[in-house]
């Protein structure tokens, strides 16, 4: 990773040095796209990794259509890119690239750019059809740790489609999120007041009178908290926000949130910070609408629907060596299929996690689970 990232940066420097030269779409090629394509470990030189000019006709559409570069794994083209010149805009030729794309259902990933900007396309909406925006915008003249990461990732000894669909979905859905907060943030509407008002615990009764009575201290609030966050990621030290609470205050107040609880009616019921996140998280996932529940044993922890004991989500393994959670349904090669590009493992319905934020990216699993529990009829079978 630290050699990729080195040649990464030694790219970024040429692209700034030389980019105002490459006046045409072979010298863009030549100068800026095929160096890249190298760093990602397809020499061009190669034809079992690059071709150019590759066929990519699409069944009754013009004859002779030609993607720029098609870029191969063990035979089989898997990304394909448009190049441009760097003196072109290339906002107008995405409708050029997605027939190409649409064209071959092996290619999962396609690229256009004109050798300083790179934009990345998969299917998230259609299966075999390109997406009508990028998953990935990246450019070369103001890179960022992250793009590096996410760019690593297509390398040819890491090209995994699967995995690559899926880091298409986290940036949309990431997008999305920022996106919301910013807004939330921004507005501090009435149900983001409330959210905060709740989560506090003031002990009020939360209604709309009281809530706009809050509302300016929730915005002061918010203002304090992003400028802590700014001044902790500026300095060594983490930036902590005034507390004028007495020294017996915080003395009684302060509890250690990663504890573990243990049950006083049985000690050797222990419930874990690591299953308290669990619950957290899959909560967020079907939403407060929905009664869930946590139930311990001294076996494995359970996310209950309507505290009925028969009908859990999840039943969750907190083990040192390697974690697992369970569903209450067989795993299907369709959900086996999730699994994988979630990058996570199972063996039967076990699927393993590293830590419990990892369910959430099986969040369409914990949603089918919520389905089949709140279904009478599946109860009703297993009965008979």
């Amino acid at each position: 990773m630290e050699n990729f990232k080195l040649r990464l940066k030694s790219h970024i420097e040429h692209v700034k040095k030389v980019r105002e030269h490459c006046t045409t779409e072979e010298t863009t090629k030549q100068a800026l796209i095929l160096p890249f394509l190298d760093i990602l470990g397809f020499n061009a030189y190669d034809p079992q990794k690059v071709r150019a000019e590759y066929g990519a006709d699409f069944p009754g559409a013009k004859y002779g259509e030609r993607v720029d570069y098609a870029l191969f794994c063990q035979g089989v083209p898997v990304m394909f890119i448009e190049a441009k010149s760097y003196t072109e805009k290339i906002d107008n030729h995405c409708p050029q690239l997605s027939r190409y794309f649409n064209s071959t259902p092996e290619v999962t990933i396609s690229a256009i750019t004109n050798g300083v900007e790179w934009r990345f396309f998969t299917d998230l909406k259609e299966k075999n059809i390109m997406d009508p925006t990028p998953f990935i915008r990246i450019r070369m003249d103001d890179i960022t740790d992250s793009d590096a990461e996410q760019l690593f990732r297509f390398r040819h000894d890491k090209f995994k489609p699967e995995a690559l669909r899926t880091l298409a979905e986290e940036s949309v859905y990431i997008s999305a999120f920022v996106k919301v907060v910013s807004e939330s943030l921004r507005e501090v509407d009435a149900e983001f007041v409330r959210f905060v008002a709740s989560r506090a615990n003031i002990g009020r009764q939360l209604n709309q009178r009281f809530i706009d009575s809050i509302t300016p201290l929730v915005r002061e609030a918010v203002q304090r908290s992003v400028s802590a966050m700014v001044v902790s990621g500026l300095s060594s030290k983490p930036h902590v926000i005034e507390d004028h609470t007495t020294d017996a205050e915080s003395t009684t107040s302060h509890i250690d949130e990663e504890a573990d609880i243990v049950d006083a009616d049985n000690p050797n019921i222990v419930t874990t910070h690591n299953e308290r996140v669990l619950f957290e998280k899959i909560a967020s996932i079907v939403g407060p609408e929905h009664d869930l529940q946590p139930k311990d044993t001294e076996s494995y922890y359970s996310v209950l629907f309507q505290g009925k004991t028969n009908r859990w989500l999840v039943r969750y393994h907190d083990k040192k060596n390697r974690s697992s959670i369970q569903l209450p349904f067989d795993i299907t090669p369709i959900a086996s299929n999730e699994i994988s590009r979630a990058r996570l493992e199972h063996d039967g319905n076990r699927i393993f996690i590293e830590k419990p934020e990892d369910v959430l990216r099986i969040s369409g699993l914990i949603l089918d689970s919520l389905e089949f529990v709140k279904n009478d009829e599946n109860f009703r079978k297993r009965r008979t």
